[in-house]
């Protein structure tokens, strides 16, 4: 059964890939904007992984209207939950069996939930798999500790291909540098460049 998993490029989503690569033909999908090209640097880590790759693109009306909702808001999480929602219906939209993402059971964003899962699978005739969700992140990070190579730093400096990248390009593009300061909290990112 192909599987289609939404990829960053991160541990997380790395990890999710390897655990259902057992079960599925997994493909590693990466939706963008066309905002950045950081979907490269997904692209590079899916073939040094060994899955195949595609790239997906969203509907740039859903990115507007994720930043004017961080915007209003004062930050990320409803901007980010609602490209997430928007990444995993053009998934299930692509044909494949299954759909998949790395979330994990701790994850404040972004999230789905029963309902949510459930109305993706009996619209689009698709599994909605979330292979993580049982797992904390203490979890997550020694399961990646012994399986993966993975590079860590602030969200500023680490390049890959997740929503919020863009979304953060598309706000200081407008709005200037200090408003993604002011509108995103201070985290680390992970990329993966390897299997052990």
């Amino acid at each position: 059964m192909r599987l289609g998993l939404l990829y960053s490029g991160g541990k997380d989503s790395t990890l999710a890939a390897l655990l259902l690569d057992e079960f599925y033909d997994v493909t590693l999908t990466t939706a963008h904007f066309g905002v950045t090209d950081d979907w490269k640097h997904a692209r590079e880590t899916a073939a040094a992984t060994g899955f195949d790759f595609e790239l997906l693109e969203l509907d740039p009306d859903v990115a507007a209207e994720a930043a004017d909702r961080i915007r209003e808001d004062g930050f990320p999480r409803n901007g980010i939950q609602l490209v997430h929602q928007h990444a995993l219906e053009r998934v299930a939209q692509a044909g494949f069996d299954a759909v998949a993402d790395g979330t994990r059971r701790d994850d404040r964003v972004p999230t789905v939930s029963r309902a949510q899962a459930q109305s993706l699978e009996d619209r689009h005739d698709v599994d909605y798999i979330a292979p993580l969700s049982g797992f904390g992140r203490s979890a997550v990070d020694r399961l990646v500790d012994a399986t993966l190579d993975v590079t860590v730093g602030p969200s500023e400096e680490i390049t890959r291909a997740d929503y919020e990248a863009e979304l953060r390009a598309i706000i200081a593009e407008k709005d200037g540098r200090d408003a993604i300061t002011e509108l995103f909290p201070d985290h680390e990112q992970t990329y993966v460049t390897g299997v052990r």
